[in-house]
This record gives structure tokens, sequence and C-alpha cells, in this order.
């Protein structure tokens, strides 16, 4: 997978500022909320013959979306980054830890702490555990498009972001389905290991495959083709994300219409592990000597979850009416003012990191 070819510099890649979309991400998921539960409520017949579009327990409508949100973003990894690794080893080994040492096992102890107990009673007994595989799913595998945005916005060193996102891409291909796995096993959920299997497959190594194979022919044309490509797919990218979510909403609409706390108590663990994990990474990296530019997205990427992923997997194991696909979402609704308080909480910071009087 490694390219051979010269690929725009890592700033190109990894510097554009916050979209319009990314800014209003929140507002949009809350759209597809009311449209979702809406047609649901009305119209439950299109939803129920989407549902029964099944191969092998793939949903094929789902797969194709899943897809068109994955690949795009999957394009924008070099994994020829992964030969600068050792530049920044200091802040790779803090992001590393985090991300598979931390990040999971964390969630799923909050998941425990909140879903399972302090907040047992105001929810559906029979989606507990449910909601408990969703908030592992979402936190077994690190983000990898809106990092990027995050590093810029920290102003963090775009090498290591490249860097580090690939390397992290290259470990959820082996890591995702076993810590998946061994985390729900704890958990006492009952996981079919051929549809997790297969959603690994379907999810992370047939598209990533894909996407540097098109990269290599991409940046064989020149040095922009790239980015002319991901400027292309972007609105299909974000219609296709709009599109699951309302298709999830529009399934989930009876049990949060009959209980519309739920999204707010699910939102709690998910919350709680961005500020634990970022704050942890970030502590780290200050006692390590790590440079603020690397802490910075150090500190992101560990927090940061891969939802498009997460989303996917949970509707493979669990199905579209499962606690663990509206867990999942509930990811997508708070990742943009959670990770941007923590940007400026990052920013803010620089000067006490880095030692200098107010």
């Amino acid at each position: 997978m490694m390219s051979v070819h010269s690929d725009p510099p890592a700033a190109k890649v990894s510097g554009k500022p916050m979209g319009f979309f990314e800014r209003t991400l929140t507002l949009w998921v809350g759209l597809c909320i009311v449209v979702g539960v809406t047609l649901g409520h009305v119209a439950p017949g299109p939803f129920q013959a989407i549902a029964g579009l099944e191969i092998a327990q793939v949903n094929l409508p789902v797969a194709l979306l899943i897809w068109l949100m994955i690949i795009p973003m999957l394009l924008k990894i070099d994994f020829a980054a992964l030969g600068t690794v050792g530049r920044h080893w200091k802040g790779m080994g803090v992001t590393l830890f985090i991300n598979w040492g931390v990040k999971p096992f964390s969630m799923a102890l909050l998941g425990w702490l909140f879903i399972s107990t302090l907040f047992r009673p105001w929810l559906p007994a029979d989606q507990i555990d449910s909601y408990i595989a969703g908030l592992i799913l979402l936190a077994a595998a690190p983000c990898t498009a809106m990092v990027f945005v995050w590093s810029n916005l920290t102003g963090g060193e775009p090498n290591f972001t490249l860097s580090q996102v690939a390397l992290n891409d290259l470990i959820m291909v082996f890591a995702f389905a076993p810590i998946v796995g061994l985390l729900l096993g704890l958990s006492s959920i009952t996981i079919p290991w051929d549809t997790l299997l297969i959603s690994v497959a379907l999810y992370i190594v047939v598209p990533v495959i894909i996407a540097q194979i098109w990269r290599r022919a991409l940046v064989a044309r020149g040095p922009q083709a790239v980015e002319r490509v991901l400027k292309t797919l972007h609105p299909l990218s974000l219609g296709a994300l709009l599109a699951t979510l309302v298709l999830l909403f529009g399934f989930q609409g009876e049990q949060i219409l009959a209980q519309p706390l739920i999204i707010a108590l699910l939102a709690v663990p998910i919350t709680i592990q961005v500020y634990f994990n970022s704050g942890l990474a970030y502590l780290l990296s200050k006692k390590l000597g790590v440079a603020h530019c690397v802490a910075g997205p150090a500190a992101l990427i560990g927090a940061s979850n891969f939802f498009e992923l997460a989303v996917a997997a949970a509707i493979s194991l669990f199905g579209f009416q499962s606690g663990a696909a509206l867990a999942t979402v509930v990811g997508v609704l708070i990742e943009v003012p959670v990770m941007l308080s923590v940007v400026k909480i990052v920013n803010a910071s620089k000067g006490w990191y880095e030692g200098k009087p107010a």
C-alpha cells in the first residue's frame, strides 16, 4: 500500500479550514432526527423495504452509503507517511497508547457505569446491552478524516498528523475486530463473529484497498489530482452521511418519541470519554516533553472516533432498530461541539504547556 510517487505536501492535505457543513454538523444531525422520526412514523413502509434488502446480513443500501462516506476519507491517507513515523516517536506512542490501550476500555467502563447502572431506570431494559455495544464500537476505531481539521485548528504538525492517521488506519485493519470482540465478551454481549469479520472486511479492508489504488492512480496524474477528486466527492459523501442518519432515525423514531431522554443520556459517557482521553494524551505529552504542535493533534487523535465505521458495524451486527446503532449516531451528534471545545482548551493552554508566563 506504500505509494512510490511524490504526494502533495502534508500541509495541503491537512491544512484546510473547517467547512460550513462540518461547523454545523450538529444542526444537520438534529434535522435528520426530525426528518427521520417523522418519515418513520408517517410512512414506515419504505423503511421496512430498505431493511429487507440484505445479503449475508449485509444491508446493501447502507453498505453503499457507508462506502460513499468512508472511501473519500481514506483517499486522504498516504501510507507512504508511515516512513516518517519515527520522527515524532513520543507523540506517536502517546496517541497509540490512548487509541488502543485506553479509549475502548475506558468507554466500556463508562458504559457500564452510566448506561448499565446510573441511567438504567430511564432506559429501555431490553436495549441496555445494545447501547453499551454501540459505545464500544464507537470508541474502538480512531478518527480518520476530521482529525486533519482538528490538527489544523490547533496549529498541529501536519507530517505527524498524516503519519499518525496512516498508522492508526493500518492498525485498525487488524485490531478493530479483536478489541470489539474482547470488550463485548467481557460485557456478556453475544456477538456473531462471522458478521463482525464481514463488517471489518467490507468497511475497513476493502475501502482501504480501493482508496489506496485510486490514490496511486491520482497521484500519478499530478500533485493536485487527489484534491480535485476529493472536492468532487465531498458533497456526495456528505449526502450519504445524511441519508444514513435519516434511515437510522426512521427506524428509531418510535423509541425516541417514547423516551426522548435517551439521546441525552447516551451523550453523557461519550462526552466524558472525549475529555478524559484528550486530557490524558495532552498531559502525557507534556510529561514526555513533546512539542505543543504535536501534543495538540495527539490529544485530538486520541479522543475522536471513526463514527462512520461504528455506524456501519452497529447496523451490521445489531440492526437498524438496535440501541447500538442509536448510540453510535449520538457520537455523530456531539462530535463537532465537543471536539471544538477541546481545540479551544488546547490552544488556550499553549502558554501553560510550554511553561511560559501568562
